[in-house]
């Protein structure tokens, strides 16, 4: 376990201690406060008390954009530089386990991710404080909103560590995570635009719709079966992450 904690440290320096991991904080939160500027301008115009600000900030296009960006520049190097450099092999050949390599990476990226949604709590509570909207920012509406944030984060975040793993080249790594992000997307688009019935076919595609399951953590519900859903991906991604890294020892 020592070794996940050097590990650990390791990853995360590489993330806050180069010019590349400020750049992605700096546009990340750009985008955040463009997605406010766009909300406070649509409180201005509308009824305030229609929708909460978290369900508000869900529906916004920024938001979603930096879901399907923030996954691929955030992993793409975390086997595919290392391949590409030369480290991996001298890595792993040290007295560590293929588990706690694939864990101390996945981890670090998803301790950046986290920190990179921390500024979006102080836009969230001066809409709510200079808006009608500050009784809607309950604990609950919060903590579901950042509980979506965290669980489609990890989904993603996951799939990235794998295709990082599959390549030696940081841009393919981000376009096939980024692929993967889009079809996600289709996905949820096509879901939400068909009518809901109780064949396996329709209750297998609504539990894709990432929209839905998005508005209803931004409300406070959270459904137990979108929480599984998310953490089975994500353990299922690690898992396949981990044999990649393991069929190194196959040839």
């Amino acid at each position: 376990m020592s070794l996940f904690w050097v590990l650990l440290r390791r990853e995360l320096a590489a993330y806050f201690f180069s010019l590349t991991g400020y750049v992605t904080i700096a546009a990340i939160t750009f985008l955040t406060g463009a997605s406010f500027v766009q909300l406070v301008d649509a409180l201005a115009g509308g009824d305030p008390e229609s929708m909460p600000v978290t369900q508000m900030f869900f529906e916004s296009f920024y938001f979603w954009l930096i879901i399907l960006l923030s996954a691929p520049v955030i992993t793409m190097r975390l086997f595919a530089l290392e391949k590409a450099s030369g480290t991996f092999e001298t890595l792993m050949t040290t007295p560590v386990g293929d588990l706690e390599v694939v864990l101390a990476k996945f981890t670090a990226s998803f301790l950046f991710y986290a920190v990179m949604w921390l500024p979006l709590l102080g836009c969230l509570f001066l809409v709510g404080h200079y808006t009608r909207q500050a009784h809607l920012l309950d604990l609950g509406a919060v903590g579901g909103m950042y509980l979506g944030i965290f669980l489609a984060g990890a989904f993603f975040l996951s799939f990235g560590c794998l295709a990082s793993s599959l390549s030696r080249s940081q841009a393919v790594a981000a376009m096939i995570s980024l692929a993967f992000g889009v079809s996600q997307f289709a996905l949820a688009w096509w879901a939400m635009n068909q009518p809901l019935s109780d064949q396996w076919q329709s209750q297998l595609l609504a539990s894709l719709n990432l929209f839905a399951q998005m508005n209803d953590l931004a409300r406070g519900t959270v459904d137990t079966r979108v929480v599984l859903f998310y953490l089975t991906a994500t353990f299922l991604f690690l898992f396949l992450n981990l044999r990649v890294i393991e069929s190194r020892r196959w040839k």
